[in-house]
């Protein structure tokens, strides 16, 4: 377990996006699809896809999402050491990559890997940069030995503020007007709003990044509208808090008493009448006094991140270059 407060400002993508996006799918599931929300699943027992396309101002208003691509990749066996399930979840993702990718095969694209190199549930973009297939130098300096259908594509960790002392933003905003890359790709780690997604689900959005903003500390954002470019970004639940965990455990409670109590009796309706989003802010306000913003990540947190990091790398690295293959990426990345 962890107190450092890193780990939650830090987290670019807002931190209670993947429990709006289970809320979300509940609603449709219970109600049909709101106007302006179109919602497709894919994938299979292995790996689920989840695709939301919000299309209208009505759409916004109805999940709280703004106009954009929503996906979300459920692979409740991530962490397990399958060969194959690796090599599938990676070309999963670049297909799902792709689907957002909207520019030419020679324009060159940014990808940006937020986060804490320093703290590991918080390492994830610095640890994908250093498994991706830089090649904008190789095309300037030596096209020649570069392979067809290989497109320009630079990286960069810039840290965090509390260690560069500039906001994340403006280190972006700088390198986006002198590379003018067509496309950036924005990796961090998220905190998760149910225990059990916890490095199980991976997902995408074109919508750009907030960070901090989950949290109540939003910083400079990413997006078309601040950099002039379009931002595709990734997102990975690595930690969660303990109220989650708190939430998490008395809903498992209240579940199991819902099954033995008998419908129609004071109980059972007064178990169903509960409010879970009040009672998760209660168990906040309870818990804040003696143990604050608790982190809590997995003990198997520094093998989680390597693995996570390398399927986020090779799916970008298939996506972003035609004809490049898994087997083709060790040429390139050293």
């Amino acid at each position: 377990m962890t107190r450092n407060k890193n780990i939650r400002t830090d987290l670019a993508l807002e931190a209670h996006e993947l429990f709006r996006q289970q809320a979300m799918k509940e609603m449709l599931q219970e109600r049909g699809e709101p106007p302006g929300v179109d919602v497709e699943n894919a994938g299979d027992e292995d790996i689920r896809i989840t695709r939301v396309r919000v299309t209208s101002p009505t759409g916004e208003a109805s999940i709280g999402k703004p106009m954009g691509n929503y996906i979300t990749l459920e692979v409740p066996r991530l962490r397990d050491n399958d060969q194959e399930l690796y090599e599938r979840t990676c070309k999963f993702l670049a297909n799902e990559l792709a689907s957002l990718i909207t520019i030419g095969e020679k324009d060159a694209v940014l990808v940006v890997g937020l986060g804490n190199w320093n703290v590991t549930p918080d390492a994830l973009g610095p640890k994908v940069i250093s498994s991706m297939m830089v090649t904008r130098h190789l095309l300037e300096y030596v096209p020649e030995q570069v392979d067809e259908g290989v497109r320009p594509v630079c990286a960069i960790a810039p840290g965090v503020l509390g260690i560069t002392g500039i906001e994340t933003g403006e280190i972006v905003k700088g390198i986006v007007d002198r590379v003018k890359p067509k496309a950036i790709i924005a990796i961090d780690a998220l905190a998760s709003r149910k225990t059990e997604r916890v490095s199980t689900t991976i997902q995408l959005a074109d919508t750009g990044i907030a960070p901090g903003s989950g949290v109540g500390n939003k910083r400079m954002e990413l997006s078309q509208a601040t950099l002039g470019v379009p931002v595709i970004a990734i997102g990975v639940p690595t930690v969660v808090d303990a109220a989650t965990m708190a939430n998490d455990t008395i809903d498992l409670v209240m579940d199991s008493l819902i099954k033995e109590a008998s419908q129609g009796t004071e109980f059972y309706n007064m178990l169903k009448s509960i409010d879970r989003n009040e009672k998760y802010e209660l168990i906040q306000e309870v818990l804040k006094p003696y143990i604050g913003n608790l982190i809590v990540t997995p003990k198997e947190i520094d093998d989680i991140i390597e693995k996570i990091s390398k399927v986020i790398a090779n799916g970008l690295n298939i996506a972003l270059h035609k004809g490049i293959t898994l087997q083709d990426v060790n040429r390139y990345v050293h």
